[in-house]
């Protein structure tokens, strides 16, 4: 009753009904002022900025000729390995010497020029028939350039523009010395791939297995920016490592996507 009673007395105080009404304190006013600036600036970079963002997938170096498999035609006894593993042999090279149970031998050759990446036979081992031998990148000559294969989810793929800058991080070129390897997206493939393809133009089942675990990727070429230097590629360094690159060499690459007005993805 005493809060009804005052209020009650003030209406009936005709002297404080000419008084003025404040409606806002100045430091309203000025926080209000503030309050719209910034929704007026949120809307302008909503509209007219832009955001860049990156897609993380794991990739390989090739010479982008693929590689192929060599396999035992014979059961036997290896007695002979013709070729070191890291070389370049030619088409028609002799590389590993199988004796059967018959006594009789038989010579297994490369197939067609490349680099000798992976040699699983060694001198005294029992094949059978279909064993793996050796794994041979083709390659059309030694200053064939490299380029980067990605392997992409599947869902993702579509999201990367033709000509996406593309940074490597490099197995053998420690980020923290060297930095990354530059270059940028020259195809993207259009279908998904399986494990056994990716096996197949690696030459590796394991690389295949480890590249599809995740489901059926896609695969993305990276075209390396060329400089003059040692590696002959650019780096985020001046100079990059002090060594050529070697292919069948496992990277880590970070994509630049399209950029967006961010206003896009609240209408999206």
């Amino acid at each position: 009753m005493q809060f009804r009673q005052q209020a009650l007395s003030k209406l009936q105080s005709p002297e404080e009904l000419d008084l003025p009404v404040r409606f806002a304190r100045p430091q309203g006013w000025l926080v209000l002022a503030v309050t719209v600036l910034v929704m007026v600036a949120a809307t302008v970079w909503a509209v007219t900025g832009t955001v860049t963002s990156t897609l993380t997938a794991p990739g390989i170096l090739t010479h982008g000729h693929g590689s192929y498999v060599l396999q035992s035609p014979v059961a036997g006894q290896v007695t002979a390995v013709l070729a070191d593993e890291g070389k370049q042999v030619a088409a028609n090279a002799p590389l590993v010497r199988i004796r059967t149970a018959q006594g009789t031998t038989t010579v297994v050759r490369a197939l067609a020029d490349g680099r000798l990446t992976a040699l699983d036979a060694t001198i005294g081992s029992v094949v059978t028939t279909g064993t793996d031998l050796a794994s041979v990148e083709r390659t059309t000559g030694r200053r064939d350039p490299l380029t980067a294969t990605l392997y992409v989810p599947a869902d993702s793929a579509a999201t990367i523009p033709p000509g996406a800058a593309v940074d490597l991080t490099v197995a053998s070129a420690p980020t923290q010395r060297f930095g990354v390897l530059r270059g940028h997206v020259a195809a993207i493939g259009r279908a998904a791939q399986s494990r056994q393809r990716i096996s197949a133009f690696l030459g590796s089942a394991q690389l295949g297995e480890q590249f599809s675990r995740a489901g059926r990727p896609v695969a993305v070429l990276v075209r390396l920016d060329p400089a003059p230097t040692a590696s002959g590629y650019a780096w985020s360094t001046s100079n990059g490592p002090p060594f050529a690159l070697d292919s069948m060499t496992q990277a880590t690459a970070t994509v630049r996507l399209a950029a967006q007005h961010p206003i896009d993805w609240l209408l999206s």
